[in-house]
C-alpha cells in the first residue's frame, strides 16, 4: 500500500447519509470516491442471478471463484464489473438489498473484496464509505469518521428512497457478525445526522477532517 496517497473512511448504518457525505467530500477534496457497499452488492446479484441460495455459504463461496469481478474509476466514482457487465441500477434491487448482509458476513467474500478496495489506494486518494473503512480495510488512516442518525430517520430515508428494507434488521446483522462487523474504529469522529441537512453534515465532516490533521 502507498503512503504517497491518502484515505478518508466513512463508516455508518444504512441510510445514515455516509454516501452523500461521500461523495461531497471526494469532489470537494479531488479525490476519488468508493462506494464499498456496491462491491458486496455486485457479488450479491450475481449469486442471485446464478439461482445460489445467499445462506449457503459453500456454494456463495464456489461462485464467487468462478466471479471475473473488475473495479474501476469512472469520472471520479469507483464503478464495479462482473463477468464484463457494468452493475448500477440492479444493486438497489429489493432482493439486493435483503441479501446483501448475509451475503457480506461470508469471510471469503470479504477478504477478496477487501483486498480490491485497498488497491484503490494504491493509485488514488480515496474517501471511501462502507461498515468496515476504518476497522478493517484503512486501520491505520488518521481520516475516519462515523456518520450515524436515528433507526426512526434513516427508516424515513430509505422510505423516501423507494426502498423498503428493515433498517433495524441490517443493523443487527452488519454489527452481529463475525467477520468486520459494524462498528466506532478506534479514532473515529462520530457524526449523528438525525436533525441535520446533507449540507451541515457535510460541514461537520469538513470539520471533522481539519481536528483530525487535515491539511
Amino acid at each position: 500500500m502507498s503512503d504517497q496517497h491518502r484515505a478518508v473512511a466513512i463508516d455508518g448504518p444504512a441510510a445514515s447519509g455516509k454516501s452523500t457525505v461521500a461523495k461531497r467530500l471526494s469532489k470537494s477534496l479531488g479525490m476519488v470516491m468508493v462506494n464499498s457497499g456496491a462491491m458486496y452488492r455486485a457479488v450479491t446479484w450475481q449469486v442471485l442471478q446464478e439461482g445460489v441460495e445467499p445462506a449457503d455459504s459453500e456454494a456463495v463461496i464456489a461462485a464467487l471463484q468462478e466471479m471475473e469481478i473488475v473495479c474501476g474509476v469512472d469520472n471520479g466514482f469507483s464503478d464495479i464489473r462482473i463477468n464484463g457487465r457494468l452493475l448500477a441500477e440492479e444493486l438497489r434491487s429489493e432482493e439486493v438489498n435483503n441479501y446483501v448482509s448475509r451475503v457480506a458476513a461470508i469471510p471469503e467474500v470479504r477478504n477478496r473484496l477487501v483486498a480490491m478496495q485497498r488497491a484503490y489506494r494504491a493509485s488514488n486518494d480515496v474517501v471511501m464509505e462502507g461498515r468496515d473503512i476504518g476497522s478493517v480495510v484503512f486501520p491505520e488512516t488518521p481520516f475516519k469518521l462515523y456518520i450515524d442518525a436515528s433507526e426512526e430517520v434513516r427508516r424515513a430515508r430509505r422510505a423516501g428512497d423507494g426502498e423498503a428494507d428493515a433498517v433495524a434488521v441490517r443493523d443487527a446483522q452488519d454489527s452481529q457478525r463475525k467477520t468486520a462487523p459494524l462498528k466506532i474504529s478506534e479514532g473515529a469522529i462520530v457524526i449523528d445526522s438525525s436533525e441535520m441537512g446533507i449540507d451541515e453534515v457535510v460541514e461537520a465532516a469538513r470539520r471533522a477532517l481539519i481536528s483530525l490533521g487535515w491539511k
